[in-house]
């Protein structure tokens, strides 16, 4: 990759200065590919890694090309709330000496306020629903936006929101730029390129983490014993910050539990939180106040959590891709990272998918001595059902007859039944 400045890019000066204070000093392999397209004004599909330096690939042409009016310029789509406040907040890092005007519009916060920051906004960030709902019920304008974004149009698509992206499209002028970021490009996002861009140039950096930077590892480990070895690595491992990966909301409420009831503190974000409680476990994170979080897929995306020096797979989604976006997390900016995961039965197939779809290192390592402690789940019958699955049962034909039949004379209900039908 060919060194550039921000400057050689085309970049103003005064953004220039803008990110030199936020330590921004040299630009990206993505932002090097994305920003010379997007300020010729060219329609353009971008794919990167997580933490590439994405938003400032498509957020700082942005900025450079808008100055203050009295119309909304450009409109940015991202898929959850957590993303639209980050690309917010950057935007305005980026605009410091610009002095353009944002809003930043969701769903879960107050609509009296959004309308009025709209009204005198340059750029408007937003979730999909509740940017359906200004433009239905409180006339919102987008008939003069020269910029749409479609900031992880794949994660979009899969939440399913295609249709929600169309109806927006439609309240927008035809000769608009349209800029479109993912990990990857379905059928569906296809359609989108195909129906609504105009020849899209593409802007690809690696997708892959660095295996220079990124140390993977495994442990094959009986299902019952995850918690245990998770427990033990998190008391083992020098770690600074940690994230916890989840496949379900209720695996993530588990293992929180249990993790706190166990003397580790740690702090919890899912997608059924709501959104100030997200908001604020993002935030004790990334202000080191909480060392261990953990998360359900929804933080393996988009979410600015900084400086994270492990990442533990407690279990793994059926998508292979997703294990790219959750190890993602760490080995950022430079910075070295581990990733572990414990692997059962259940994982082996998705893990294999992993191995066979993406180049990667995963070191398998023996499992060591370890305590075992119990893991509660919440049911009031995982015990019993424990000894049951332990106790091999003599007599399993017994057992199966009773569950289904539930009676012990069960052809005394059947010999009634027939007589009452003869009468």
């Amino acid at each position: 990759m060919v060194k550039k400045t921000f400057t050689e890019l085309g970049i103003e000066q005064n953004i220039v200065r803008a990110l030199k204070e936020e330590n921004i000093i040299e630009p990206s392999d993505i932002q090097i590919k994305s920003i010379p397209i997007i300020l010729s004004g060219k329609d353009i599909i971008g794919k990167s890694k997580t933490g590439s330096g994405k938003t400032g690939a498509f957020g700082i042409p942005i900025v450079n090309m808008n100055n203050h009016s009295n119309h909304i310029k450009s409109l940015v789509l991202a898929p959850t709330r957590e993303l639209a406040i980050q690309i917010s907040n950057e935007f305005s890092k980026f605009s410091k000496y610009k002095h353009l005007n944002y809003a930043t519009v969701y769903g879960g916060s107050s609509i009296k306020k959004q309308i009025k920051d709209i009204k005198k906004a340059d750029i408007i960030i937003g979730t999909p629903g509740r940017i359906i709902d200004h433009l239905t019920n409180y006339n919102l304008d987008l008939s003069k936006i020269n910029s749409f974004v479609l900031d992880e149009a794949d994660q979009m698509v899969d939440m399913g929101f295609i249709k929600d992206i169309e109806k927006i499209l439609n309240f927008t002028p035809k000769n608009k730029q349209i800029i479109l970021f993912g990990a990857t490009i379905s059928d569906e996002i296809n359609y989108i390129i195909n129906n609504y861009m105009n020849k899209p140039s593409v802007a690809e950096s690696e997708v892959n983490v660095s295996q220079d930077l990124l140390k993977q590892y495994y442990y094959n480990v009986k299902k019952q014993n995850k918690f245990s070895l998770l427990t033990h690595l998190l008391k083992t491992e020098d770690s600074k910050q940690v994230i916890v990966f989840c496949s379900s909301v209720s695996t993530v409420k588990m293992v929180h539990k249990n993790l706190i009831s166990n003397g580790i503190d740690a702090g919890i974000i899912h997608g059924k939180m709501n959104q100030n409680k997200r908001i604020k476990s993002i935030n004790q994170f990334n202000d080191v106040k909480q060392k261990i979080l953990v998360a359900s897929p929804v933080a393996a995306r988009g979410l600015d959590i900084k400086q994270v020096s492990h990442i533990f797979n407690y279990d793994l989604s059926k998508d292979p891709q997703e294990y790219i976006h959750r190890v993602g997390r760490t080995a950022r900016g430079g910075k070295k990272g581990k990733a572990y995961t414990l692997l059962s039965r259940q994982d082996k197939n998705v893990f294999s998918r992993i191995l066979k779809e993406y180049n990667l290192k995963i070191e398998k390592l023996n499992l060591v001595d370890f305590p075992i402690i119990e893991f509660k789940s919440g049911n009031k019958n995982s015990k019993f059902r424990k000894r049951n699955f332990k106790s091999g049962n003599n007599n399993p034909k017994l057992k199966k007859r009773n569950f289904k039949s539930g009676n012990n004379k069960p052809n005394l209900k059947k010999r009634n039944s027939k007589k009452v039908n003869k009468k």
